[in-house]
């Protein structure tokens, strides 16, 4: 059994998750294996309790308790728990097989987590979290504005004619789905087109309904 402890909260709008949580529970649907979501607080994160550093030295979700025949183990770092379980459950593949397509692929999941998850979108999702009248509003549209002018035309260049970001579905595009899910929240509606397709590609897969806002939490 795997245990994904990651945050989820319902709010009247919708379900908020952290980012790169929803990283690891799309990577656990696609794959198919069997787990359960253990809910930590958002005050236990932001507050480093050592019941979150004993698993996560950063004091970060998501972590995950795997059960084995050698038994259990914490794993950490979204990155690596999605790795680590692309190589658990070889299919369906979510690297390439060959070493220069899939050194792209790491390399535009690392620009997804970094650039975005981890940089341009907190500024916009993090607000959503406290009450309206406690948002930074001009903070939230600035990270709008930075989404527009600085994300939005990098990933529409990787993603050229493709219907993926690395051509077929990939953990290049893992990140993404977890971008989709905070637009969604957001009502906002990436340009140019095409990259709202894509988008719409990412919520239209079977492993998107669970992050998806309005799936409950669990």
């Amino acid at each position: 059994m795997i245990r994904l402890f990651t945050m989820e909260r319902d709010y009247p709008y919708g379900t908020l998750r952290s980012t790169n949580g929803s990283k690891t529970k799309v990577v656990l649907e696609e794959k198919g294996l069997a787990y359960e979501t253990v809910c930590v607080r958002p005050g236990d994160v932001w507050k480093k309790v050592p019941e979150i550093t004993a698993r996560h030295p950063l004091g970060k979700v998501p972590f995950i308790e795997v059960d084995g025949d050698e038994g259990s183990f914490t794993l950490y770092d979204s990155t690596v728990i999605n790795e680590y379980l692309n190589e658990l459950q070889p299919l369906p593949a979510l690297l390439p097989s060959d070493p220069q397509s899939r050194a792209l692929a790491r390399a535009r999941e690392n620009y997804g987590d970094e650039g975005i998850l981890m940089a341009a979108l907190p500024p916009l999702w993090m607000p959503w979290w406290s009450p309206p009248e406690k948002r930074d509003v001009a903070g939230m549209d600035r990270a709008r504005g930075l989404l527009r002018e600085s994300v939005f035309p990098v990933l529409a260049q990787m993603l050229g004619d493709q219907e993926y970001l690395c051509g077929e579905f990939s953990l290049a595009d893992v990140p993404l789905m977890a971008m989709a899910m905070v637009l969604e929240v957001d009502d906002l509606v990436p340009e140019p087109p095409a990259l709202a397709d894509y988008l719409d590609r990412l919520r239209a897969r079977p492993s998107y309904q669970a992050i998806a806002p309005a799936t409950p939490a669990a």
